[in-house]
């Protein structure tokens, strides 16, 4: 048996294998169906403030202002009852790890919703900080500010673990690393899933894209773990997106990742989609003579021979095969 053990975020993991944040992660009991089937980890589904506040906003037609207030207060109360009570039960049937995950609009309501996980028991907080900047007159620079303001607050409040799932959407993912490492984050996931616009052309109405992922995401997480592991050694990586088999982790694994998160394969396969991962990564290991992950984790990050090139270069300058 290879010994699979790995650190992440200041986890001690059994495997690499952590359920990210989705609805396979919304009840005590499929969490424990995943950490029976072999995963080191879940992150529980996300707690939107958004999402609290819309559901208030929805129920607001036909009542006075002093009500809705009553009304917003009553709801963000029984919502977060409703996720304290989702990480004390999962806490109560699982043994392994238990991250939280939080998206919040205020960040009055970052560290509060943080404060309260944590007294819950929960074993780190990832932070879901991914939107959409749709304002023209944004600053360059101000979204990969706040990250840095969140977590710096954040951390003043709790002594939990905290982990930040990236976006894709920056101009600087290396020194955001940095600046969140040197605000107190454990660790950081490359990179969190955008809902997509598309257009169903039929009836011309506007649809969701692509809702699944595919081993098409994996490349660029990839690349900026492969990056940032070499250049900012200290912080912890996990890889999301594209992770659809055992070959993909262990990839992730090379490049410099501690563990990966994982949805889609598990939508598509269940259960078996742990296990089969698992079993590819040992039988691999076994393949290439090595006892531990520490043996081949980040061998082939950017710091490695040749590894520089593969990462940085952003441009086609030959064509391959049956494309030329």
């Amino acid at each position: 048996m290879k010994r699979l053990e790995t650190n992440f975020a200041g986890l001690n993991l059994r495997n690499p294998f952590i359920v990210s944040s989705c609805n396979l992660t919304n009840s005590p009991e499929k969490n424990k169906r995943w950490e029976e089937a072999g995963a080191a980890a879940v992150v529980l589904k996300s707690l939107f403030e958004e999402e609290i506040e819309a559901e208030a906003d929805w129920m607001q037609e036909g009542i006075h202002a002093e009500e809705w207030d009553y009304l917003k207060t009553y709801q963000r109360a029984h919502r977060l009852d409703e996720y304290i009570k989702l990480i004390r039960d999962t806490k109560a049937v699982c043994s392994i790890p238990v991250i939280a995950s939080i998206n919040c609009s205020r960040l009055t309501e970052w560290t509060e919703f943080a404060k309260q996980i944590e007294q819950a028991g929960a074993d780190a907080l990832e932070l879901n900080i991914m939107s959409v900047c749709t304002e023209v007159d944004a600053e360059y620079g101000s979204f990969e500010r706040e990250h840095v303001e969140i977590v710096k607050k954040i951390k003043q409040t709790v002594a939990m673990p905290v982990i930040v799932k990236l976006g894709k959407n920056l101009t600087n993912p290396l020194l955001l690393v940095q600046e969140l490492y040197a605000n107190g984050a454990s660790g950081v996931v490359m990179f969190n899933r955008m809902v997509t616009p598309d257009i169903f052309l039929k009836d011309m109405t506007y649809v969701k894209g692509e809702i699944l992922g595919s081993q098409s995401d994996l490349y660029e997480s990839l690349r900026w773990v492969g990056l940032a592991s070499h250049k900012v050694s200290k912080m912890t990586y996990a890889i999301s997106g594209g992770v659809t088999d055992g070959a993909s982790m262990v990839k992730a694994l090379l490049v410099g990742a501690s563990a990966v998160e994982v949805c889609s394969a598990i939508y598509r396969e269940g259960a078996s989609a742990i296990r089969n991962m698992l079993s590819f990564v040992e039988e691999w290991m076994a393949a290439n003579s090595y006892e531990r992950i520490s043996e081949f984790r980040g061998t082939m990050n950017a710091g490695k021979t040749g590894g520089g090139a593969a990462f940085e270069r952003s441009q086609f300058y030959k064509t391959y095969g049956k494309y030329e």
